[in-house]
């Protein structure tokens, strides 16, 4: 996942034109001051077991930064692994839920749970993954108004269940199969929608703070020059 994680983020910079140095500009532009990004202990990366280092190191090479979240968990290195284990597991694997509709019930739910750390940083993903620079911000202002597919609408209302832990009967997973979305399918949603309850109410309890450089990714259609 940390391979993939830093790899996507780069190619959304290129492929938006934000260059390591537009990102810089913009947020000495925009940020006055700097606040913590927990208000629990931040380990320094030096003094953390060899794996995650690894894993911090790899992210911030082929992302250009590394996110705050790989910080702030830090502080508890068996419960970062098993974050982290889960998140690739849902996240990073290949299956009938596309990349970009992963990101948007993440964001659909991190907004209904009022994190802001995650409707932030999966808002910049989702617009990489969809290459639609709007969506992140309909998504995250009101989903039912967004510019979505039937499926799309069909997936957040499912999670949405999920996340408002409501029951979830057979005529809810049947909804899902009229979309082309099986049983493993709604799986696959609820489980996002529980894993990032959980991130949420973290990033709630550790004041976890957004990367200045996930309010630009995504954003700004890069132009080839002739």
């Amino acid at each position: 996942m940390s391979f993939l994680l830093g790899k996507m983020f780069l190619k959304g910079a290129r492929m938006h034109g934000l260059t390591r140095m537009c990102i810089d500009r913009a947020r000495r532009k925009y940020v006055t001051q700097e606040k913590p990004i927990s208000r629990f202990p931040v380990p320094k990366m030096d003094t953390l077991p060899e794996d995650i280092q690894a894993r911090m190191k790899e992210v911030e090479e082929k992302g250009g930064f590394l996110p705050n979240v790989f910080k702030v968990l830090a502080h508890r290195p068996d419960e970062f692994r098993a974050f982290f284990l889960y998140y690739d597991a849902l996240m990073v694997r290949e299956s009938n839920i596309t990349k970009a509709e992963k990101e948007m019930i993440v964001v659909a739910t991190s907004v209904a749970n009022n994190c802001m750390y995650c409707v932030v940083a999966h808002g910049a993903l989702l617009r990489i993954f969809s290459k639609n620079p709007v969506i992140g911000d309909q998504v995250a202002t009101n989903w039912r108004c967004a510019d979505l597919t039937e499926r799309e609408r069909a997936i957040l209302e499912f999670a949405m269940r999920v996340c408002r832990s409501e029951t979830v009967q057979d005529e809810h997973l049947a909804n899902l199969e009229k979309h082309g979305l099986s049983s493993e399918d709604a799986w696959d949603i609820g489980a996002i929608a529980g894993l990032f309850a959980l991130s949420n109410r973290m990033a709630h309890l550790t004041n976890m703070r957004p990367n200045d450089e996930f309010y630009l990714m995504g954003r700004v259609k890069y132009e080839k020059k002739e």
